[in-house]
């Protein structure tokens, strides 16, 4: 098993795009797979709809810590799904769990801790920041605009912590945002 996550940190180019809630993650993404790139869409959205399509409880307002395993087990398992050298991007990494647990004051877990350090992406991690123009809550998207501003100072530091190099994304169309990122990381 070592074995498999040394391959995917030194061969697999996995680039994470995150930021809080309704900063235009996804919307990057679509336009990151319109230009022929694989795309790993957000679990916790997915997740939601699930949990709240079967009457269930383990939900981000009723109990996080339930909710942060569903999100660890399927991340995971998107991750170690990966096996190409081209570049992957995922919306959303491992460490934006410790993120919205430290902001729910919640012990994060040694095992969470473990699978960030085990399970690495890119080094240079995409940073959506908080853009108020663009904010709308939907059916998954509970936040306040203030919550989420809160979560991104979380995913900063998280990152940060982890030893990732944040790149914050421009306030632009999101093709101008994948051109952006698309010359990052050609360069």
């Amino acid at each position: 098993m070592l074995f498999m996550v040394c391959i995917k940190i030194f061969v697999m180019p996995s680039f994470i795009i995150t930021g809080g809630p309704g900063s235009g993650k996804s919307t990057l993404l679509n336009a990151l797979e319109a230009s022929g790139f694989q795309t790993i869409p957000e679990v916790s959205r997915e997740l939601i709809r699930a949990e709240v399509g079967a009457g269930g409880m383990c939900l981000p307002w009723i109990d996080l810590p339930c909710f942060a395993r569903k999100c660890l087990e399927k991340m995971q398992a998107d991750f170690l799904a990966i096996s190409t050298t081209e570049p992957v991007f995922f919306d959303r990494g491992l460490p934006d769990i410790i993120a919205y647990l430290n902001v729910g004051k919640i012990t994060v877990d040694p095992t969470l801790l473990e699978v960030c350090s085990t399970h690495r992406y890119n080094t240079n991690v995409f940073i959506a920041p908080p853009w108020e123009e663009i904010y709308v809550n939907d059916d998954e998207r509970w936040q306040t605009f203030a919550e989420a501003c809160t979560l991104y100072k979380a995913i900063k530091v998280a990152y940060t912590t982890l030893g990732y190099r944040l790149t914050e994304l421009p306030k632009v169309s999101a093709a101008e945002r994948a051109d952006f990122i698309i010359k990052q990381i050609a360069g």
